[in-house]
């Protein structure tokens, strides 16, 4: 299993120095990966910064916000990481849901699965173009690329095509990803039972469907995780974890997982508070049963061997917190990778 630390909720990117340096630091303790969420500021720019702080490794997006952009501009950008890590990037891709795709970025929103199958499809035709020389002809019903010109096509094509891998929760979502990515990047809102019950068997009949191999299909994972040296910061990881998953339990999009515990009828609770302004009041609904059946929750070496136990049969990639010292971490890391 490979470890992957992450920027993520709550971390400030207004500093260059500060995100190179923390690039640096992850490198140095050891994380396979970094992954970068599109969350205050644009994955892409940070993930820029830490290709030229780094050498070895993995630098990726998880999630940048696919149809927040065209499929030719981002396959500009994921080509040029690539390039500039010399080989390093992967590209991670979500949806988002409907409201912010056209409320807050106004662009079209055509069905998240259909949507999202033709993006990656037309980002495959685009680099197709530019690594093999294949003329561009994508006409799909969301995307039509049909214009490419030696002049607009890169020439620093030695380190290949990034791997593209992709979010998702629903079932539809999760045979798109096994059909046309090379990986899923399972929700964080995410449970084993969902996982073992709902996910891989989705994942591994679709891959078959295509004559895709297992092997070469990514599954990575970042579980909430519940922990700290102390009694302050052990409750503040609990408050915060227990408001996340009553704001993604909100979202009727991810309901396939509380059916899966049976927990549907909470759903439509937490989506009324969070239409007005109830925010503080969703955590009070989030059962500790609940808590500890989406997050691991313990001591810092406790949470490592609940990862490895849940998680090391079932997934490819862990995003582990990195708020801890270097010697804890190294040490979580030994034993999650058994």
């Amino acid at each position: 299993m490979k470890i992957d630390s992450s920027f993520s909720f709550g971390d400030q990117l207004d500093d260059i120095d500060d995100i190179k340096r923390r690039y640096v630091e992850f490198e140095n303790q050891g994380f396979d990966g970094v992954v970068t969420a599109e969350i205050q500021n644009d994955p892409f720019l940070v993930v820029g910064m830490g290709a030229d702080a780094t050498n070895e490794v993995e630098l990726r997006t998880g999630i940048a916000v696919a149809f927040a952009r065209s499929p030719m501009t981002t396959a500009y950008t994921a080509h040029d990481l690539n390039a500039f890590s010399k080989g390093r990037f992967t590209l991670g891709l979500g949806s988002q849901i409907q409201a912010h795709i056209t409320k807050r970025f106004s662009m079209p929103w055509h069905g998240p699965a259909k949507q999202m199958g033709e993006f990656i499809r037309a980002l495959h035709a685009i680099w197709d173009c530019w690594y093999d020389g294949e003329p561009l002809n994508f006409r799909g019903d969301c995307y039509k690329h049909t214009l490419m010109t030696p002049d607009f096509s890169p020439k620093n094509t030695e380190y290949g095509r990034p791997k593209v891998v992709m979010a998702a929760v629903g079932p539809k979502m999760i045979n798109t990803a096994a059909e046309v990515a090379d990986g899923i990047i399972i929700h964080t809102f995410g449970t084993q039972k969902y996982i073992e019950e709902r996910i891989l068997p989705s994942i591994e009949s679709t891959l078959a469907e295509n004559g895709k191999s297992r092997e070469d299909f990514d599954i990575s994972f970042p579980p909430f995780v519940i922990t700290g040296q102390t009694e302050e910061e052990f409750e503040a990881a609990k408050a915060q974890v227990r408001y996340r998953i009553s704001f993604y339990a909100s979202t009727p999009a991810y309901k396939p997982v509380l059916e899966c515990h049976d927990w549907q009828d909470l759903q439509p609770k937490l989506n009324h508070l969070s239409k007005n302004n109830g925010w503080d009041k969703m955590p009070e609904l989030i059962s500790d049963e609940m808590l500890e059946t989406f997050a691991v929750v313990g001591e810092p070496l406790q949470v490592a061997e609940q990862i490895n136990k849940r998680y090391g049969k079932l997934v490819d990639r862990i995003t582990l917190e990195n708020n801890l010292p270097t010697t804890l971490l190294q040490q979580q890391m030994e034993i999650i990778k058994g």
